[in-house]
Order: C-alpha cells, then sequence, then structure tokens
C-alpha cells in the first residue's frame, strides 16, 4: 500500500540541471522542494523565487540542521558530491545525486557505505534510462524475445565549444574528474548497460583533438558484457552534428535508439533479421508512452523512499557505468591494456581518480 507521506525535499547547487529537479519535484504530488542551496546565496535566492521555494541558504549543513529535509537533491558538480552526500545521510536524508555521482570510485564506495550505514538510499540520476521504450527493450532483451545479443556501438557524439571550458572547474582533473567520456558519455554509457547488464573487461584511449583541456575530449573503448556482447564506443565533445545513439544486434533483430539529450517511441527501432519478420508484431512498443526524463526517475525513486521499497531498476546499480568509465581511463593509463572488474577492484590508482596520458593529437 502507498504510504501517504509528503518528502520534504531540498536542493543544493543552481545550475542548469537544477532545474529540471526542481520541476520534477512540482510534478509530484506526494514531495514538496522547502529549500535551496547555493555557494552565492544571491543565486539561491534567485533560483527560489523562480520556483516559489521557501528558504534559501549559501550553506549547506546549515540548511540541512534547519530544514530537517527527507531528501537531499545534490545538483552541484562532481568534485564535493562526496561531502554533500555524506553530510546528508549524517542528517538522516535520502540522496539523489546527478551522475556523475562521484569524482573517484573510492569516493562513491565512502557515499555508498554511509547510505548503508544511516538506512538510507543513494540515487543516482541516469535519466536515459527511463522511459517506455527503454524499459520494453530491456524487457524483449531479459526474456530472451530478441535472442542473444550479439555486438552494439554507442556514440555519445556531442559539441562543446572553448567557451562550455572556460568555467574554471570544466577540463581539469582535479576539478571535474574527468573529460567528455566521464562527463557527457557515461549517460549512453549507461543506458547500454542498463539494457546489456554487467560487464567483464573493457580497454581504452584517450585523446585531446581540439580543446584546450588537461582532460580528453575524445575517447574510444571496447567493452566485453557478461553475457558475451561486444560493444565499440566512442565519446566527443567536438562534433558539430550531435547524436547519441546505441545499437544492439541479436540473433533476431537490430535494435537502434538514436537521439541527443532524452528518447520517445520514434526514436527507437527494431528491425527483424531475415527469416524472422512473423515474430516482430510480439516487439511492437506499447501504446502509452512516456519519453525518458528526470521526471519519471525521481517519480518512481520517491515511490520507492515512501514505501521503504528497494530502489526502481531506473536508479539502482549506482556503481557499474561510473566503473565501466573508470575501466576506460585505467586501461587508456596502461596504453589500452584489458582491464576488468577484479583488476579494477584493487587498483592501485584508478579508485582513487581518474587522471591519465591523453595523445595530443592537436595542430
Amino acid at each position: 500500500m502507498t504510504s501517504e507521506k509528503t518528502l520534504r525535499a531540498v536542493l543544493v547547487g543552481t545550475g542548469s540541471v537544477a532545474n529540471s529537479h526542481a520541476e520534477a519535484v512540482a510534478a509530484y504530488p506526494h514531495a514538496e522542494l522547502v529549500a535551496v542551496a547555493d555557494l552565492s546565496l544571491a543565486k539561491a535566492r534567485e533560483f527560489a523565487d523562480r520556483y516559489g521555494i521557501v528558504r534559501a541558504y549559501a550553506d549547506l549543513d546549515e540548511m540541512l540542521a534547519v530544514e530537517h529535509p527527507d531528501v537531499v537533491l545534490i545538483c552541484t558538480p562532481p568534485a564535493p558530491h562526496r561531502e554533500q552526500a555524506l553530510a546528508a545521510f549524517a542528517a538522516g536524508a535520502h540522496v539523489i545525486v546527478e551522475k556523475p555521482p562521484a569524482p573517484s570510485l573510492d569516493e562513491l564506495d565512502d557515499m555508498r557505505a554511509a547510505a548503508e550505514a544511516a538506512g538510507r538510499q543513494l540515487a543516482v540520476v541516469f535519466q536515459q534510462r527511463t522511459g517506455t521504450a527503454a524499459a520494453h527493450v530491456r524487457g524483449l532483451l531479459q526474456g530472451g524475445a530478441l535472442g542473444r545479443p550479439l555486438v552494439a556501438v554507442c556514440q555519445t557524439l556531442w559539441f562543446r565549444g572553448p567557451e562550455y571550458f572556460a568555467v574554471p572547474w570544466r577540463g581539469r582533473w582535479e576539478t571535474e574528474g574527468g573529460g567528455t567520456t566521464l562527463g557527457h558519455g557515461i549517460h549512453q554509457i549507461d543506458l547500454l548497460a542498463h539494457l546489456l547488464g554487467d560487464w567483464s573487461s573493457v580497454q581504452g584511449r584517450l585523446w585531446r583533438l581540439d580543446r584546450e583541456t588537461e582532460t580528453e575530449d575524445v575517447s574510444t573503448a571496447t567493452i566485453v558484457f557478461e553475457a558475451g556482447v561486444v560493444a565499440q564506443l566512442i565519446t566527443s565533445a567536438v562534433s558539430p552534428r550531435e547524436t547519441s545513439s546505441i545499437r544492439i544486434d541479436t540473433q533476431k533483430a537490430t535494435i537502434t535508439v538514436d537521439h541527443v539529450y532524452g528518447h520517445g517511441h520514434e526514436n527507437w527501432r527494431i528491425t527483424p533479421a531475415p527469416g524472422f519478420e512473423d515474430e516482430s508484431a510480439a516487439w511492437e512498443f506499447p501504446d502509452v508512452e512516456e519519453r525518458s526524463a528526470h521526471a519519471p526517475l525521481l517519480r518512481d525513486v520517491f515511490d520507492a523512499l515512501r514505501d521503504g521499497a528497494p530502489l526502481p531498476p531506473t536508479a539502482d546499480a549506482p556503481a557499474r557505468s561510473l566503473e565501466i568509465v573508470a575501466g576506460i581511463y585505467a586501461s587508456a593509463a596502461a596504453d589500452g591494456a584489458v582491464v576488468t572488474p577484479e583488476l579494477l577492484g584493487a587498483h592501485p590508482t584508478h579508485r582513487a581518480g581518474f587522471a591519465s596520458p591523453v595523445t595530443d593529437l592537436r595542430r
């Protein structure tokens, strides 16, 4: 039975993604955004006025002490995520944190341990998992309706100009944690892993082709999943015609999704292999559509929190895609060597941070 509890939510960080969180809370009938914090009190007040939030703070600890929230929404850059999440758990709140959840696997481990010790939940925002199309395709793959998945291609080809990297914390290992692989490609990597499951090995390389950054502006990688699927990845911040795409070839069909920052049914296609055309009617997408977005993710997480239930599949496995990204960086640091989950689990450097050699091909 669904609880009648109304969740008291607070938000920290008022950058662009915070707007999606505020709109998602407003769309949920059993949650209220009661306060917002930002290092700039003026920005916090401006954000509060925009969304009708009662109180604004310049300090997270003060907000936690005064408001006693049920949920803290973390919308800051990655570097402070661990500190902010631990403070929220110590205050008795659940945490919903924007991707990437942390700038290192060690810090994410600390966050997960703190959540468990406090009896609270840690949910990471990977909104590309959401939507009725992704759920439908995942069900077909897990149920074996399309046969065994064999090979995949995952592309995140985005464009971020020099002005994007002019923001002081961007493009630096110390403050952003990684380059376009961590900041951009992780969305599609997460969706790919949501569809295909756990990984067994990764090989990767990092490239600097055009931007003035410490980190990579392009990466390439090969992932092998436990199910035996081989996937080729490319992530770019220098591609003018932007696309986010995944292709999965199975024994019976090809699945594709092509979009940029969000998808609906029109972005997905299932093409039968020769001889399986008669089965394709059973693969059709449901009549009722929900697009991928923050709102369905926060709705499903809020429902679980109110009922004391486990996190939904759209918000579970918080470490899987970050581990794949860490494996790409660790492989690049070892000149493209194969990295497995076992090697990564005891890695001497890349559990603590992702700084890696980047091949500079700028002219």
